[in-house]
């Protein structure tokens, strides 16, 4: 099998093409922040099998209990949180632009963090590699 085909390899350079897609996609909502009538886009982060593949492992659920009274009890557990990924709206310029300049950037230094992440256990993942075959 070529080192090519290994699943977490492959995982990880989906994982950070994704990212570079998604840096370009935040550029260029950043550099039409003030063009008329535009909507900023993202990218839907992509799920990776983990029912079992050999890239997540299999994992089940566990619910919370309460073991002990002086514990804090489960209440519903989201009724505190907001569900739809940060502000429930955005505001509109008079004309017509979305774009707010705050969380794109927001956007692209996490996108950066992720994407230095990735590279490093890609590159981690290698080097165990070229260790395990005697090539260091």
């Amino acid at each position: 099998m070529p080192i090519n085909d290994l699943p977490i390899l492959s995982a990880l350079r989906s994982k950070m093409q994704w990212h570079q897609e998604r840096q370009r996609l935040l550029a260029e909502n950043i550099s039409n922040s003030d063009t008329p009538n535009f909507k900023p886009r993202d990218l839907v982060e992509p799920k990776f099998d983990t029912s079992g593949g050999a890239v997540g492992g299999s994992m089940g659920s566990l619910a919370m209990m309460r073991t002990s009274t002086g514990h804090l009890a489960t209440s519903g557990g989201g009724q505190n949180f907001n569900h739809d990924g940060g502000r429930s709206g955005f505001q509109t310029r008079p004309a017509g632009n979305a774009v707010n300049l705050e969380d794109q950037m927001l956007k692209v230094s996490a996108n950066q963090m992720d994407y230095a992440a990735a590279t490093s256990l890609y590159s981690k993942s290698l080097g165990l590699l070229k260790t395990a075959i005697g090539r260091r």
